[in-house]
C-alpha cells in the first residue's frame, strides 16, 4: 500500500485526488448520492426526509453543485403543481463502488473503536 502511495506522488495524481475531494467532499454529497441510489427518482421533500439532518437550504445548494458536476439530473414536469424530481446520472453510478467501500470501512472503523 505504501508503495502505491509513493508511486502516486506526481502532481497529476495529487490533482486528481483534490478534484475528487472537491466533487464528493463535504458532509452531505455522499449521503445525498446514497439516498438517490436507494430511491431512484426523488422529489426535493423526499430527499430532505431521507437525508437526516440536512436543511432545505443546504440540500438545494448541494443539488445545484452536484448538477453542475454531472452527478445529478433535475427533471421538471409541466404539471400543476409543478413536479421536480432528482436522480443520479450514469456517471454518478461510477461512485457506487467507492460508496460501498466507504460503508464497509465505516463499519470496520466503528467496530475497531468499540473494541478499544
Amino acid at each position: 500500500m505504501k508503495d502505491k502511495i509513493k508511486e502516486a506522488t506526481s502532481t497529476k495524481e495529487f490533482d486528481a485526488l483534490q478534484d475528487t475531494i472537491y466533487v464528493i467532499g463535504g458532509k452531505w454529497k455522499m449521503p445525498i448520492i446514497f439516498a438517490l441510489c436507494i430511491g431512484n427518482h426523488q422529489r426535493f421533500k423526499e430527499l430532505e426526509r431521507n437525508v437526516t439532518g440536512i436543511t432545505a437550504r443546504m440540500l438545494s445548494r448541494e443539488l445545484k453543485e452536484m448538477e453542475l458536476n454531472k452527478l445529478v439530473t433535475r427533471t421538471v414536469y409541466p404539471e400543476t403543481p409543478v413536479r421536480i424530481e432528482y436522480e443520479i446520472t450514469e456517471y454518478c453510478k461510477t461512485l457506487v463502488p467507492l460508496i460501498q467501500f466507504m460503508i464497509d470501512w465505516g463499519l470496520l472503523h466503528r467496530k475497531k473503536i468499540k473494541e478499544s
